[in-house]
C-alpha cells in the first residue's frame, strides 16, 4: 500500500498547505471577532474531523482510528477536505494556484491508487 516516503510527504505538506489555507479563508472573511474565529476555527473543525474519523488499521496513518469509519467515507471525508481547500483558494486569488494545488491533490490520489482502492474494500 502507498507508504512510500516521498509519496507519505507529498500527502503530510498538502495537508499543511489545506490547513493554512481554510485558515487564510477564514480571515478574510470579515474585520470584526469573526475573522479570528473563522481564522482558527475552520482549521481546527478540519484536523480536528481529520484525525479522528479514520479506517481501522490504515497503514498510511498511524494505525488507530478514534472513531471508526468505513474506506468510502474516509475518502469522502478526504476529498471534501481538499476539494474545500482548492476552493477556498481560488475564492482567495485569482491566479493558477488552486488549479495546481488541485492537480497535486488528484495526482496524489492517482500515485496512492493502491490505498484508494483498500479503502474501497475496508
Amino acid at each position: 500500500m502507498s507508504t512510500n516516503p516521498v509519496n507519505l510527504g507529498v500527502r503530510f505538506l498538502l495537508e499543511m498547505a489545506a490547513l493554512l489555507i481554510l485558515g487564510s479563508w477564514g480571515w478574510h472573511q470579515g474585520d470584526s471577532l469573526l475573522r479570528y474565529l473563522l481564522a482558527l476555527g475552520v482549521p481546527l473543525l478540519a484536523a480536528s474531523l481529520w484525525g479522528t474519523f479514520a479506517v481501522p488499521n490504515d497503514p498510511s496513518r498511524s494505525g488507530r482510528a478514534p472513531v471508526p469509519i468505513p474506506g468510502y467515507l474516509r475518502l469522502l471525508l478526504e476529498f471534501i477536505f481538499f476539494g474545500a481547500a482548492v476552493w477556498m483558494l481560488a475564492a482567495l486569488t485569482s491566479n493558477v494556484s488552486p488549479w495546481i494545488l488541485g492537480a497535486v491533490v488528484v495526482l496524489h490520489y492517482v500515485f496512492s491508487y493502491d490505498r484508494v482502492a483498500w479503502l474501497l474494500r475496508q
